[in-house]
């Protein structure tokens, strides 16, 4: 007997859906209802759309073949019929139909169903800002937003931008405005640090430092009051400040559209989302649900969360074809995996944040390293700061955080960490995680192989760090802590400027010279041990505590890191 299945939502999951769906079961009678004209396109290129990395929407909403995903397309070429410019009313369970409202003839019909599947995806947050629905204020929910932000770009209306919100999509937006179009851009951001909860203060501020080098102002803990109207533009009024601008984006978040299934009776969780099993179905078995709308299990930390990425979307769409069509499929959770561009630089993160793990209980700690992405003697070899997250009892390996040049290096350990922390690897797993290796590509021992080792090290205590900010704050007034001492083991050469600066608090002693002058290094201070990369530091430790010189920490990551902050201390 042929089904009826239908389909509210037509973006990603709803779109995927459908398409795996009639592969498998071609007799399936399908429907997508959509309450937009423009249908399954990639929202998360919206930012390069407006850069003009994509130079037009159709391409945002074509197939690799460059065929326009519309209703034609697919009633031709996939077999599913698409209701665009229609809007559910409500789900009617009792009777297992869709009861809706075409929005252009205002006529009201139903769509009986014998399986059900809502995709109806995330809205913007919406903070009750005095002034945030004026006409200049943008929020990144759809195409024809994206359409209104470019035309006004390219008629030339903007020289001020304001974003508000530093998510992804927030800095995404920035960039889009500060690089190709050359606007003056502006960031406010309402927590301590950009990218909040995702990724630790350490490679905030590294990402900070390069917004800023591009010319985006960045603005954190500061919260917006108001948005008004000024002479034919905008102001925008923080309690510190108040900006002038020609075009404001408010990216402050999404929260799950679940209203649908909520006023259906289906179960709806504490965050918004729909309430699924690892099959995708919600509370009533004939209805299924996947993209944005939903809550999903973090593989880490074990709690609910919504997880909005197009990826997620495109593979709960296909476990939901799969069940629909009698293959059983899971879908297990997620571990938080993403990765961003900014400019020159991309940064990326799976797992939990430090300050995340502690908060879900776990006895955690970290590490930070420097190393190469590729073999030190390679002409294109970079710098990679990496971050391993791990619980010191149990030694699991919780997240992992990256920064880097815009290449496959950090893609590459990320992806490789998402794999391992959604199995629960361990340390040891990362230490021994083969990974291909020739000279062009990466190193003998891996960036990520060398940061669980020092991992390793640490749990071990054969390595001791200095705590982030206690290092920063001495730098800033070194006579708060006359007990400490600076030894720079790197060339005399990059060492003099530090040792000029700080005298009394800096000691020069060459990573080579270590063994025949630990006598000058005094037994009555603890030492900051201080290279490039964190490296000869941890080795330099070793020795003095051979030597029954314990006192002693290691900058992790090492002036690498430093380099990329460059603090208020920093020389310029």
């Amino acid at each position: 007997m042929t089904k009826d299945i239908v389909i509210i939502g037509g973006v990603a999951a709803g779109p995927k859906t459908a398409c795996r769906l009639k592969r498998l079961d071609p007799k399936a009678h399908i429907t997508i209802i959509d309450q937009d004209n423009l249908i399954s396109y990639g929202g998360c290129g919206i930012p390069y759309f407006v850069s003009g990395d994509v130079s037009d929407e159709k391409e945002l909403r074509s197939t690799s073949f460059h065929v326009l995903r519309d209703t034609d397309f697919f009633h031709n070429a996939k077999g599913v019929e698409v209701l665009i410019r229609t809007q559910v009313r409500n789900i009617d369970r009792r009777h297992k139909q869709v009861n809706f409202t075409s929005l252009d003839s205002g006529v009201e019909d139903s769509l009986p169903y014998d399986k059900l599947v809502i995709c109806t995806g995330s809205t913007p947050n919406n903070p009750p800002i005095p002034g945030s629905n004026l006409a200049g204020v943008h929020r990144i929910s759809d195409m024809h937003q994206a359409i209104a932000i470019k035309e006004k770009l390219a008629r030339g209306k903007v020289s001020r931008a304001v974003v508000i919100g530093a998510g992804a999509i927030g800095i995404e937006m920035a960039e889009s405005f500060a690089d190709l179009w050359e606007i003056e851009t502006t960031i406010i951001e309402f927590m301590p640090q950009i990218l909040p909860k995702a990724i630790d203060p350490v490679f905030a501020m590294m990402l900070t430092h390069h917004l800023q080098e591009h010319g985006v102002q960045v603005l954190v803990s500061e919260g917006v009051k108001k948005i008004e109207e000024a002479g034919g533009a905008y102001k925008v009024t923080t309690d510190k400040h108040s900006l002038d601008a020609d075009i404001i984006i408010m990216a402050v978040g999404v929260h799950p559209r679940s209203e649908l299934a909520g006023e259906a009776g289906l179960l709806v969780g504490a965050q918004g989302g729909i309430i699924v099993n690892n099959r995708l179905q919600t509370s009533d078995p004939d209805i299924y649900a996947a993209g944005d709308c939903i809550e999903v299990p973090h593989l880490v930390s074990g709690e609910k969360t919504n997880a909005p990425f197009g990826s997620l979307a495109n593979r709960q769409g296909r476990i939901v074809a799969d069940n629909l069509a009698g293959i059983p499929s899971i879908f297990p959770g997620v571990t938080g995996t993403f990765i961003m561009k900014a400019f020159a630089s991309c940064i990326g993160c799976t797992g939990l944040s430090l300050e995340a793990a502690l908060a879900s209980g776990f006895d955690a700690d970290s590490v930070i390293t420097a190393q190469s992405d590729r073999a030190h003697f390679f002409p294109t070899q970079a710098v990679i700061p990496l971050q391993m997250v791990f619980d010191k009892r149990t030694r699991r390996v919780l997240g992992v955080q990256g920064f880097g040049p815009m290449t496959d290096a950090v893609l590459a350990r990320i992806d490789s960490a998402a794999a391992l922390i959604g199995k629960g690897g361990s340390v040891e797993d990362f230490s021994n995680l083969e990974m291909a290796y020739a000279p062009p590509f990466s190193t003998a021992i891996d960036a990520l192989n060398a940061t669980a080792n020092a991992a390793d090290n640490l749990i071990d205590g054969r390595l001791r760090t200095v705590n982030f900010d206690d290092f920063m704050a001495w730098m800033d007034k070194p006579e708060s802590r006359p007990d400490w001492l600076a030894l720079d083991v790197r060339h005399p050469s990059d060492a003099k400027l530090f040792k000029d600066k700080f005298q009394g608090h800096w000691l020069t002693i060459p990573y080579i010279e270590v063994r025949q002058r630990a006598a000058d290094i005094p037994a009555d201070k603890t030492i900051i041990i201080i290279c490039d990369a964190g490296t000869r530091s941890s080795e330099v430790q070793c020795y003095l505590d051979s030597i029954g010189k314990t006192d002693s920490l290691v900058l992790g990551g090492g002036f690498n890191i430093m380099r990329r902050i460059a603090p208020s201390w920093w020389p310029s």
